[in-house]
């Protein structure tokens, strides 16, 4: 079973593109579902009918769901939270403190991973297409079951020992779902996304800044596709001739930075601009015929963008190379927490465990190049050289 993430910065197009991926999917035959998490319900008005919050017939190998979070809390999180801040009180704290301790943040995000994660693991599906809310709120989507796993650590770790067997079970519980959620994220044999972009120097930005941030939380990212591209001058006639020579010289220019930057022809596939709004199967059909060319879907565009921890020895100390994709101006930063190796790029924070070999050793220097970071250790004691 293979999952298919698309995201993208607001008004790319990566609900019609997530769409038309799972039409072309069921039309080569594999029982396909294609899932919403964007909180503007637009996959419903891709295909041209509604969708609720249980998967619905499209055609005869082709489904969809709308997934909507705050239902989500209202039915499933309220009855989870009674029931730790229940444990919680019996372990001696008061009322007020329990409250507290159940709010965790994210917690609509997470359960929308949640039925996805739960969906793609029951279903009979060969392949699930998730149409991913925008980059900001997948980036926070796809953090969560990291970032709530250490927050249960840190916040309830302490009422896990001893003999509260009750609250150390439901926090363990609760982490090896996390656990789990990361593990299926992170498997690039599973799990891959699909970065949409339109071709703008700004949106680009962000595209490649995103790429990195998903590099550093484990997550494969399998192409990129360049849409809305406008189509070529010669189909064009009159005074908007000059507008749209100008505008695909534009576009090309900016294609032509991202292949220096390492993201050519082959990585990165183009989608023309329709002058009609792509509604419906046949449509979306058309659309997937320019985008996979007849090809099979999962086949992606490219090599997968993941990081990869790789050690060599260097004199008395070694090189540590994490292969994290980093444009020119990219700012970047390191510390030591502990066994980890913490990276902050862009703003983008991740924790990365050491490998036992070098957690004796400091930080004394990194640089970066057309393979990713490289970090430089020497033995010692071990801090931030």
């Amino acid at each position: 079973m293979r999952i298919l993430l698309f995201t993208g910065k607001g008004g790319v197009g990566k609900t019609t593109l997530a769409a038309a991926t799972a039409a072309a999917l069921a039309a080569r035959g594999g029982k396909t579902l294609v899932v919403s998490t964007d909180p503007a319900h637009s996959l419903g008005d891709a295909f041209g009918r509604v969708l609720g919050a249980e998967p619905s017939e499209v055609d005869s190998l082709l489904s969809a769901v709308q997934i909507d979070s705050r239902t989500l809390v209202d039915s499933t999180w309220h009855e989870l939270r009674d029931e730790l801040r229940a444990l919680l009180a019996g372990a001696g704290l008061d009322t007020l403190d329990a409250e507290e301790l159940t709010v965790l943040p994210g917690v609509d995000e997470l359960l929308a991973l949640t039925e996805v994660q739960r969906l793609a693991e029951r279903g009979p599906w060969d392949t699930v297409v998730v149409d991913c809310g925008p980059t900001a709120e997948t980036l926070r989507l796809l953090a969560l079951p990291e970032a709530v796993s250490g927050y249960l650590t840190r916040v309830f770790g302490w009422q896990a020992k001893g003999r509260r067997t009750r609250v150390a079970a439901a926090v363990r519980k609760l982490g090896t779902h996390l656990e789990s959620l990361r593990a299926l994220l992170t498997n690039p044999a599973v799990t891959t996304v699909r970065l949409v972009l339109t071709p703008e120097r700004v949106v680009v930005a962000e595209a490649r800044r995103t790429l990195s941030s998903l590099a550093l939380r484990g997550i494969a990212v399998d192409g990129l596709i360049a849409n809305r591209l406008m189509p070529a001058p010669g189909f064009w006639r009159g005074s908007a001739a000059n507008w749209a020579r100008t505008r695909r010289t534009q576009q090309n220019a900016v294609l032509a930075e991202l292949a220096e930057a390492g993201f050519g022809p082959e990585l990165v596939t183009t989608v023309e601009h329709r002058a009609a709004e792509p509604v419906g199967l046949p449509a979306l059909l058309e659309i997937a015929q320019e985008l996979y060319h007849g090809f099979d879907p999962l086949s992606g565009n490219g090599k997968p963008v993941t990081p990869l921890l790789k050690i060599v020895e260097d004199g008395d100390g070694y090189r540590l190379r994490v292969a994290i994709p980093l444009r020119r101006d990219a700012e970047v930063d390191l510390a030591r927490v502990d066994d980890d190796l913490a990276i902050t790029v862009d703003g983008f924070r991740r924790l990365i465990a050491l490998p036992e070999t070098v957690r004796p050793c400091r930080i004394t220097g990194a640089e970066s190049d057309a393979d990713g970071l490289v970090v430089s250790l020497a033995a010692g004691e071990r801090g931030h050289g």
